[in-house]
């Protein structure tokens, strides 16, 4: 326990000192921002501070810090200290410059911020690469909530031959559809508070019940097999054998494939997306830091909530360690609340990947809509791009659930692209920085930049549903990767300040 309460202090501690570090590296002042001067009554709409904190929350805040958490603390205790340091360093500081340099650009969309800090090239990966993601994030978030509420609160069986799977996957559909079409206050603004009340009991309630049942809890500098702990796994069978994280830790190669799998908990490029649609609705640019960077760090507090109950869980021997992400969560929220307190966190831990969709639909019609100057005046031709949306949607929804290996082939696509992605954001933020007189504090964007250049490209050398090369030859190419990506950015940022500077 005492490592999980380290890593809470290392997350709350270095979010006050690094975040205050880079708003002030950022400089917001008190310029009229797009909410006003853009307002069109549908995306650009002036809304409350608490509330653009709050809808920024639970668009960010999927499944992927509750799934990610409960495979990537099989890796031992460590994961407690990797989550909080990464986020605050990583994943609080991309959320934060990513949004507020969308902000400052008068509330553009992560494409065009693409577009103007790199280069025509790379601008058209991104775009491709984001419509991608943004796809497969709209399927895993009617998939994972589905069937969540499916099993865990209808007691139905999920599976994709019942009837009753099908018409809650429609009922999310229906909402995303409304959430994605009709003004962003009208929906979204309204229903998000009474959302946001039930996540806070579901994060709280199994934090506190961490304490009060007792949860067996590892820490670094114990022994990751100790035969006081009873985690298991269990074969096909249901035979128990025993788990040991140390082994996992050096088998399933800790770098690269813990930061694919956690995810959302530290960074995700995802975020990107999601920041720039509230940068449409804050009425102050001094709001950004509690907007994004804080809400970030709530995710990892949700992470590392998640990774504790999961390893206690298993070390009671109440859930086998290859049992099953959403089966986990049913167990964990009805061992700490109770039958009935454990469907309410069933209903946050559905609430969380709900939100996120229906506004990555939303950010996906607004950015393909930016790039193809589509108007989206009226609910008509807002709806017209939905629909295309939410077909291809449905075709990875619907291949996802019939095939036996589906979901987990989607969910790793999922996850190595989602990392992918804010590569990107790290090279805007970086030549944003070159061009602003900021050069000094380029090392901000640049240093997890590099991290993630290495470990995406080494993951996705060694992966089957990648390159399928040797561990050294993948390490060999991650480094490769990250020392080029560094270069090239650095090269390309002096560039573009020095022609800046020149036209001056």
């Amino acid at each position: 326990m005492t490592t999980f309460i380290i890593g809470l202090v290392i997350l709350f501690v270095g979010a006050a000192l690094y975040g205050k570090f880079c708003e002030k590296v950022f400089g917001p002042d008190d310029r009229e921002t797009p909410a006003y001067s853009k307002q069109d009554g549908v995306d650009y709409v002036p809304m409350k501070g608490w509330k653009n904190s709050l809808i920024n929350l639970l668009n960010i805040a999927g499944t992927g810090p509750i799934f990610g958490p409960i495979q990537g603390i099989l890796f031992g205790p460590i994961a407690f200290i990797t989550i909080p340091i990464g986020n605050v360093i990583g994943g609080a500081m991309h959320d934060y410059f990513s949004g507020m340099i969308c902000l400052r650009d008068g509330g553009s969309q992560m494409s065009s911020m693409i577009r103007k800090y790199s280069n025509g090239g790379v601008y058209r990966v991104y775009n491709v690469f984001v419509c991608l993601l943004l796809l497969l994030v709209g399927a895993v978030f009617i998939y994972t909530p589905g069937d969540i509420a499916a099993t865990g609160i209808f007691g139905f069986d999920g599976k994709a031959t019942s009837v009753s799977t099908w018409v809650i996957y429609g009922c999310i559909f229906a909402y995303y559809l409304i959430a994605t079409v009709f003004p962003i206050d009208a929906i979204i603004g309204r229903i998000y508070p009474i959302f946001g009340a039930i996540l806070m009991f579901s994060a709280i309630g199994v934090f506190v019940g961490l304490f009060v049942h007792g949860y067996p809890l590892l820490n670094i500098w114990d022994d990751w097999a100790s035969p006081a702990f009873s985690a298991f796994t269990a074969d096909a069978d249901g035979v128990k054998t025993a788990f040991s994280y140390g082994d996992y830790f050096t088998a399933q190669h800790f770098l690269p494939v813990f930061f694919v799998t956690v995810a959302c908990g530290i960074l995700s490029g995802f975020h990107s997306t999601q920041t720039a649609i509230i940068s449409r609705t804050m009425k102050s640019e001094k709001q950004g830091r509690m907007t994004f960077y804080n809400m970030m760090i709530l995710e990892g507090f949700i992470a590392m909530v998640w990774a504790a109950a999961a390893m206690g869980i298993y070390n009671l021997g109440i859930q086998a360690t290859n049992a099953g992400a959403t089966s986990t969560v049913i167990a964990v929220c009805k061992d700490i609340l109770g039958p009935v307190g454990g469907v309410v966190a069933l209903l946050g831990i559905v609430v969380l990947p709900i939100t996120s969709g229906d506004t990555a639909l939303r950010g996906l019609r607004l950015t393909v809509a930016d790039t193809l100057h589509l108007d989206q005046t009226s609910n008509a031709k807002r709806l017209g791009l939905s629909a295309i949306i939410f077909a291809l949607v449905a075709v990875i929804l619907v291949y996802a659930k019939l095939d036996a290996n589906g979901f987990n082939i989607l969910w790793r696509y999922f996850a190595w692209s989602n990392q992918t992605l804010s590569l990107f954001a790290f090279l805007a933020i970086t030549i944003w920085m070159f061009e602003n007189g900021k050069a000094a504090f380029a090392w901000i964007p640049l240093l997890p930049g590099a991290f993630y250049a290495f470990i995406t490209v080494t993951y996705i050398t060694n992966a089957p549903i990648g390159f399928g090369q040797s561990w050294p030859v993948a390490y060999g190419v991650g480094i490769a990767a990250a020392v080029a990506y560094v270069g090239i950015i650095v090269w390309y940022g002096k560039r573009r300040a020095s022609r800046l500077s020149a036209r001056a």
